[in-house]
């Protein structure tokens, strides 16, 4: 990241990054107290910062939407703009009411991770700057608070209502084992991917925010669930639960029959990873797309197409939507080997058919693929 000194006039004193996560099982189960199954990408968002003598924070980032003045504001003074340089304000603000005074500091942001794609791009973000600050400030503070405070700064200062597994994911997850994780006590095992197995990642071309719309609806809605039901949160009950749920009015009872198989399938695939029995997770993932669509409906035509055209293919044992919903990114667990074919394939069929513009996000080795036109 040479551009730091052109920007800002001066080196950096830190460098700190870090990955997005894709989930392979367990959505919309993390803010209703459930297990999710996510895992590390091998895209990284990376920073450099310069503590500067004043509380002045100004931010640049080389990522689109590109700017030609650093985006800036005083550490106290942080308010919601609207804008990628929230979620810089969102780790200040929090670290102050934890008492952690801060200098200003310069900051340059380079992110291979594509926003609004499911991928998690604002937690990899958060959690970048908060290694960064934690170097240059010498704080005291672990992986797992990292994530507690970058969760803090996304619910607040931003308004996002997402779970808690995304800085999780992105502060203590490795690349090529998956994180099984008590999204209430944040406690987790590492579950490597099974021989034999390659995931790939296409990118929609449908991108989606969590600030509003649908996502805080169905939030919404499991709360309103989970007061109907004398629960707390949604995982507080099982499967065996179901028969109460159906007895919700709609659309509850359907969102309600998502989160609780949802939660149930983790466990599975958790199961069928360990034991490399691909056929069987691969259906897991399969019925978790369906669930989305169906029961959460938080799935989109133009993604059940690009599911679709993926599950049709001999080599991969599963496909689904994975990350929020209503665009992102589809996820394909394919036999090794097989991904950069058949990601190239299905992403050159699905812009046949939908005229979107996709890009195959992984796997990284195959990068003539990795855009469609």
């Amino acid at each position: 990241m040479p551009d730091f000194l052109r920007r800002f006039g001066r080196s950096a004193d830190v460098f700190a990054e870090a990955p997005g996560r894709v989930n392979l099982i367990g959505e919309h189960t993390d803010y209703n107290g459930g297990d999710v199954l996510p895992m590390a990408l091998p895209l990284l968002t990376r920073v450099q910062l310069a503590r500067r003598q004043d509380r002045t924070v100004q931010g640049v980032t080389t990522t689109p939407p590109y700017e030609d003045q650093p985006a800036t504001y005083e550490l106290g003074l942080e308010a919601r703009r609207g804008g990628w340089i929230d979620y810089v304000q969102a780790v200040t603000q929090v670290l102050a009411k934890d008492g952690h005074r801060l200098p200003g500091f310069d900051l340059l942001i380079d992110s291979e991770v594509p926003a609004g794609s499911g991928l998690s791009s604002s937690a990899a973000l958060m959690i970048a700057v908060l290694r960064a600050l934690r170097a240059a400030d010498g704080l005291a503070l672990d992986d797992l608070e990292l994530a507690r405070i970058a969760h803090r700064g996304e619910t607040g200062l931003v308004g996002s209502p997402v779970g808690v597994m995304d800085p999780v994911a992105c502060s203590v997850g490795e690349v090529g084992s998956a994180l099984h994780l008590n999204t209430r006590t944040l406690q987790y095992s590492r579950v490597p991917l099974p021989a034999g197995l390659e995931l790939a990642l296409i990118n929609s071309g449908i991108s989606h925010h969590h600030a509003s719309g649908g996502y805080r609806v169905r939030r919404t809605e499991c709360d309103d669930a989970a007061r109907r039901l004398g629960v707390s949160l949604l995982c507080d009950l099982t499967e065996a639960d179901l028969p109460r749920a159906d007895q919700l009015p709609a659309p509850l009872d359907r969102r309600v029959r998502h989160v609780l198989t949802e939660h149930a399938r983790v466990g599975r695939a958790v199961a069928a990873m360990r034991a490399g029995d691909l056929v069987a997770l691969g259906a897991l993932i399969a019925a978790s797309h369906a669930s989305l669509r169906d029961d959460f409906e938080v799935s989109l035509p133009d993604i059940d197409m690009l599911v679709a055209l993926a599950q049709a293919e001999p080599d991969v044992y599963g496909a689904r939507l994975t990350g929020g919903g209503f665009g992102g990114v589809v996820l394909l667990l394919c036999r090794a080997g097989s991904a950069g074919g058949v990601a190239s394939r299905v992403s050159a069929a699905y812009h046949g058919r939908s005229r979107r513009k996709s890009r195959v996000l992984l796997p990284l080795e195959a990068p003539a693929a990795r855009h469609t036109n």
